[in-house]
């Protein structure tokens, strides 16, 4: 028999933390996909065994700090609740700030930032089931974007 999760609160402490939730390392490998100064709060992520098909995690972006150029089959939804920011999609950047809710579609390439001198925090809301992303690069003196996984290593 299976054991399901308990219900349970995520108590706020303030300052976008959690009672019992530690920051996590955004990322494995800062060097595939590029990028720095960003934290992963993980909330609802079956880690306590919950059996959503989503998953629900905070991000806070630092001053000067970006999120990896990527982009992935599976859609997710990004909730502004902490500063300003900016978002990527595609070829064009948008201004983001509190409330404002992005939707970036599947393959869609994108990255998040934050030029201002206070935190960018977000809410991310993604399927539980997802592909890896693709890391992305702007090929020297091109406009197009390639993945780092074409680039031959001479």
């Amino acid at each position: 028999m299976e054991t399901k999760a308990k219900s349970r609160v995520f108590k706020h402490r303030g300052d976008c933390s959690w009672k019992g939730v530690k920051p996590a390392v955004y990322k494995e490998d800062a060097k595939e996909g590029g990028w720095t100064q960003v934290a992963r709060h993980p909330l609802v992520a079956g880690l306590s065994g919950e059996q959503t098909k989503f998953h629900l995690r905070y991000f806070e972006v630092s001053p000067g700090g970006y999120t990896s150029l990527e982009m992935h089959r599976h859609e997710h939804v990004v909730v502004v609740v902490k500063g300003r920011g900016r978002v990527r999609l595609g070829r064009r950047t948008r201004e983001l700030q509190y409330l404002d809710v992005v939707y970036i579609g599947e393959m869609e390439p994108h990255r998040l930032s934050n030029p201002y001198g206070e935190p960018f925090g977000f809410f991310c809301i993604v399927d539980a089931q997802r592909d890896r992303p693709v890391p992305l690069i702007r090929k020297r003196g091109k406009k197009e974007l390639i993945a780092i996984s074409e680039l031959k290593i001479l």
